[in-house]
């Protein structure tokens, strides 16, 4: 099993921005979440919100409290749904022995 981080639904539009906000400026990679990459579309801030956080997450080493984000995130072992061409990075299944 390969872990992903994933934004919870139900929480405020409010939290999911500043979950990006800080998985982007603290060494998640969102290129492909901006406008014209990969993964920009669904131009949803729930989706774009999976993306940071779970790069975030893979580039952390899956360190626990990495996918917590006040809150907003959890881990999680099913990718989110993604549009053809967008990748989500997941954790090397060995991971799984510690969780």
């Amino acid at each position: 099993g390969a872990f992903y981080c994933v934004c919870k639904d139900g929480v405020a539009i409010k939290l999911l921005q500043e979950a990006i906000d800080y998985a982007c400026g603290t060494g998640a990679d969102c290129t492909p979440i901006l406008q014209n990459g990969p993964c920009f579309q669904p131009n949803t801030v729930k989706d774009h919100c999976n993306y940071a956080v779970n790069s975030y997450y893979q580039r952390k080493g899956n360190v626990q409290g990495s996918c917590d984000f006040a809150g907003a995130a959890t881990t999680s072992q099913t990718p989110p749904t993604a549009v053809s061409g967008c990748v989500y990075p997941s954790s090397p299944g060995y991971v799984s022995l510690y969780v």
